[in-house]
């Protein structure tokens, strides 16, 4: 599997950059428009992409070096080789929903309001930089037979064979788990009297709920001591956001 897309001159462009563009330039054009018919400047958007996208790239990576500092304390300059793969989603989420509550509380915006409109857009470009780990190879569970791997399409089957061994295509459960989270949060927008702040409630609960599942399966999970990393945080939110949602809800 090739992780490189293409050259400029001497130049690689590797997939896992293509598709993390992929899947700001997607988002923000939904958020935008989703703005603009509930009469918020969608400018706002753009401003908060400008500002969330590199926050969340930062947070990213430094969640996840830190959470494996073994593999880089002998080689610093790696850390900041983020082409290489190694960007963990819960550090940028609280880079980047830090700083989003940082600008809407400048401008004096509804923080709820906001978080609810750019939710959708969250899980859905998580759904598309998957398919990064994907090119690179990584975030893939445990070894599995042929005859398992063999239900999937042959290019899965292909890019999960590693070094003579089929793998679990974890990054696809979990791209597809949060395609239909997306599918779901847009449903639930389009309904009435939704309490503000339950769109992106529901993204951090129905989110956490398959990481923690699929996590388990993976073999490159972060770890603290005995536990993986990703599912103490994923318990940690569906706890907390179903708080959050039900006083909401009750208000």
């Amino acid at each position: 599997m090739d992780p490189i897309a293409f050259k400029i001159g001497s130049y690689a462009i590797r997939w896992y950059g293509v598709l993390i563009s992929l899947a700001l330039g997607l988002g923000t054009y939904l958020a935008y428009r989703e703005a603009a018919r509930q009469d918020i400047d969608p400018d706002h958007i753009l401003n908060i992409a400008l500002l969330v996208a590199p926050a969340a790239i930062v947070g990213a990576r430094i969640y996840y070096v830190v959470f494996a500092w073994e593999a880089y304390k002998d080689n610093i300059l790696e850390a900041f080789a983020i082409w290489h793969g190694g960007l963990a989603i819960h550090g940028g989420l609280i880079a980047g929903v830090l700083v989003g509550y940082l600008y809407v509380k400048h401008h004096n915006l509804s923080f709820w309001k906001l978080a609810d409109i750019i939710a959708p857009s969250i899980i859905l470009g998580q759904a598309i930089g998957r398919w990064g780990n994907f090119f690179n190879q990584e975030a893939h569970g445990g070894p599995v037979t042929q005859e398992f791997i063999n239900y999937f399409p042959q290019f899965i089957q292909k890019g999960m064979y590693i070094k003579g061994v089929y793998y679990h295509p974890t990054f696809l459960y979990e791209s597809v788990w949060n395609f239909l989270v997306f599918l779901f949060l847009l449903f639930l927008r389009r309904k009435k009297n939704v309490p503000t702040g339950t769109i992106f409630l529901s993204y951090l609960i129905l989110y956490s709920i398959g990481r923690l599942f699929i996590e388990g399966l993976r073999t490159d999970s972060l770890m603290l001591g005995p536990v993986r990393v990703a599912q103490l945080v994923s318990v940690g939110l569906i706890v907390a956001a179903s708080v959050i949602l039900y006083k909401r809800c009750k208000q």
